[in-house]
């Protein structure tokens, strides 16, 4: 009797207690149960995702990236095909080191049609721009171009225009110094990403074109050699730029002066442009009265691969005047008889046989000259 009192004082009730004593032992066991088969749930629907990704090309989403749901595999179109845009974010460095890329192979695995890449050293506009937009009219996969002007100069060509979009990230340039041969380096390599660019020919914005685009293509394509002049000048204006510091990259005998306006092959395009070995001497030991453009590229170009060139300009320039400075033409020099006698009254060599088309361009054109050059140019010119 006691004892049942003492349980009850307690309020400790023995069928209460058995009841919950058995619900302890049955949760956990229930518990674990779910929790393991949640646990078997989320491993097979893992596995189902992984194996749906990999079959889908479906990479993981990161927040605050964004990927591409397929991504396009490696081709040999996406390797080949030139940049679209033109201003890129690379230095020189990086920028000759990226064009000096030469393939191995000299077969094409795919179809090529060989371009002509006009470059254009400039210091700002272009006047005889509507002429060359003549010039270039129908022959738009056999060319490029490429514009080097001054490093805040912004043209304004309308969309339409062949030369619209065509300006590469620029340098300041001074006349006579190496940063003069900065910029057509800096010409090659931009033409150089392009696969398909295989003559390259410097031009000015007084330079016009004095044949049809089909005569000139034809011309240069069919050439065995590049067209740089390099020649051995003994006087004051050509040995006598020479400097006994260039030894032993270059001895006098090696010292040749040439146009500053060439056009060369993508061989030689690329010994230009991967040059380590001269570029030092000439920077700074070829300066005023030294003209650096006028013998680096010959210089170097001779020793090199001395058999690879005409010794010639392809561009018409008349010193006759004297200074430092070629004659300019105008508005009233322009006539039939002038271009018929600069087109026919020459004689030089091409492929190792006499020629009289010497020249395929003219400078320097002043602004004035373009009204009767594009009134004209059928006549004289052939488009």
């Amino acid at each position: 009797m006691q004892s049942r009192l003492v349980t009850m004082e307690e309020g400790k009730d023995p069928t209460t207690n058995s009841i919950r004593t058995n619900q302890t032992r049955v949760l956990p066991s229930r518990l674990l149960r779910s929790l393991l088969i949640l646990l078997i749930v989320g491993i097979v629907l893992s596995i189902v995702s992984i194996r749906m990704n990999r079959n889908l090309g479906v990479g993981n989403l990161v927040p605050g990236t964004q990927h591409p749901c397929f991504q396009e595999p490696i081709s040999l179109q996406n390797l080949i095909k030139p940049p679209s845009n033109y201003m890129h974010v690379m230095n020189d460095s990086e920028l000759l080191w990226r064009a000096s890329f030469v393939p191995q192979i000299k077969e094409y695995p795919f179809k090529r049609i060989p371009k002509i890449a006009f470059m254009f050293l400039t210091r700002g506009p272009l006047p005889m721009s509507p002429l060359w937009e003549k010039f270039f009219a129908g022959n738009e996969e056999l060319y490029s171009i490429y514009v080097h002007s001054l490093p805040l100069y912004v043209s304004n060509f309308s969309t339409s225009s062949v030369f619209y979009g065509r300006q590469i990230p620029s340098q300041m340039v001074e006349w006579g110094r190496m940063s003069m041969c900065d910029a057509e380096r800096r010409l090659l390599a931009n033409a150089l990403l392009d696969i398909s660019n295989e003559w390259f020919v410097l031009l000015s914005e007084a330079c016009i074109p004095i044949h049809s685009f089909s005569i000139i293509y034809r011309y240069i394509s069919k050439s065995r050699f590049s067209f740089m002049g390099s020649v051995d000048e003994p006087g004051p204006y050509g040995r006598g730029r020479y400097d006994i510091n260039m030894l032993p990259e270059v001895n006098i005998s090696q010292w040749r002066k040439g146009s500053q306006w060439f056009e060369a092959n993508r061989n030689l395009a690329v010994d230009i442009i991967k040059d380590t070995k001269f570029y030092p001497k000439f920077e700074q030991f070829c300066r005023p009265a030294c003209y650096v453009d006028e013998h680096y590229f010959p210089t170097m170009l001779t020793i090199q691969s001395p058999n690879l060139l005409a010794n010639r300009s392809l561009t018409y320039v008349d010193w006759s005047r004297g200074g430092a400075h070629p004659a300019t033409f105008g508005k009233n020099d322009i006539s039939k008889n002038f271009f018929k006698k600069l087109r026919e009254d020459q004689t030089c060599i091409y492929n190792n046989q006499p020629t009289t088309v010497c020249f395929l361009f003219a400078r320097k054109f002043a602004p004035s000259a373009l009204e009767p050059l594009l009134l004209n140019s059928l006549e004289f010119f052939g488009f």
